[in-house]
């Protein structure tokens, strides 16, 4: 089997790369800097620019599998212009790679597995949301996440499975929202954010990066949630995140107004509650390796000796 991988440098990618490869499953992945291509015998990278609907149909050689995270990320400030990146840079990447599917010889391609998000779930402090769900987040989230998701399922006219994952807050110490929160924690300014009753259905980036992986070797299709079992409000993320830095919470809950004003629409990354189910992947045999937030936590807040990771690229 080999993997053609989009995103494959970023905080999902990196992890998943390293997964595949301690598994010895070759990778191609596509970058959109020609500076950045590489070449060893189990990890090519190809030119592709979703703008322009260009791409190197050489990247789909002996593919098997394809794994999509590219997309500009959402955690900027959501100006008009920024806005319009992220659903373009979702859309444009997944037409693009059909595009050149179909333009390809590889007929061999069995699944796509494609990254989503658990935005599309509507903000609410006592639904409990798992993929069957109807109901779609009437806000800029839900919008990006139906229009991704669309794209995706056009594979299946391929005759390709298809697999989206729904992620969660991705808890990880080499991005995404830990370090984030960690930050005024450490410098004695923590504190829950809102209500701080929001739910947030997080996962270890190790349990997210081995889901991917697993629905690729089990040629899932359909919805799951990328979530861990065991959501927490933000109050209890706060507070253990302060206890494993042994740090004290000394300040007022931070008001949501004020979120509102510095953060804008983008405040709802933050404010929006969502309960989500894990139930579905476990049902199809996967296995977490962090069930709880104190496991979570205590991993990564724990020293660890460095570890040889695969090198990467710029996509």
């Amino acid at each position: 089997m080999k993997v053609l991988i989009t995103g494959a440098t970023g905080l999902v990618g990196k992890a998943i790369v390293k997964v595949l490869h301690q598994k010895g499953i070759p990778i191609n992945y596509l970058t959109t800097s020609k500076k950045k291509l590489t070449s060893t015998e189990d990890f090519n990278g190809f030119y592709w620019d979703p703008k322009k609907e260009e791409i190197d149909l050489d990247c789909f050689e002996d593919v098997q599998a394809i794994i999509n995270l590219a997309g500009t990320s959402i955690a900027k400030r959501w100006t008009p212009n920024h806005r319009k990146k992220v659903l373009s840079s979702r859309v444009n990447s997944l037409r693009t790679l059909k595009k050149g599917l179909e333009q390809s010889k590889n007929k061999e391609v069995e699944c796509l597995i494609s990254a989503s998000a658990i935005g599309v779930y509507p903000d609410s402090k006592s639904e409990y949301y798992d993929e069957n769900t109807t109901q779609i987040d009437d806000g800029f989230l839900g919008e990006v996440v139906q229009r991704w998701e669309v794209e995706a399922d056009s594979f299946k006219k391929l005759n390709i499975e298809v697999a989206k994952i729904r992620i969660g807050l991705v808890l990880s110490n080499d991005g995404g929202a830990l370090p984030k929160m960690s930050l005024p924690i450490k410098n004695f300014l923590g504190a829950p954010l809102g209500s701080g009753e929001q739910w947030q259905s997080w996962i270890h980036i190790a349990d997210l990066a081995q889901m991917f992986v697993f629905a690729v070797e089990n040629n899932l299709k359909g919805v799951y949630n990328g979530v861990a079992p065991n959501p927490v409000t933000n109050t209890k993320m706060t507070k253990e995140v302060a206890k494993f830095m042994e740090r004290p919470l000394w300040l007022p809950n931070i008001p949501a107004f004020l979120l509102k004003v510095f953060l804008g629409k983008m405040s709802t990354l933050v404010l929006a509650s969502q309960r989500v189910s894990s139930k579905k992947i476990e049902e199809e045999g996967f296995s977490f390796q962090y069930v709880n937030i104190c496991q979570a936590l205590k991993d990564l807040f724990t020293p660890q000796e460095e570890e040889s990771i695969p090198a990467s690229v710029e996509a």
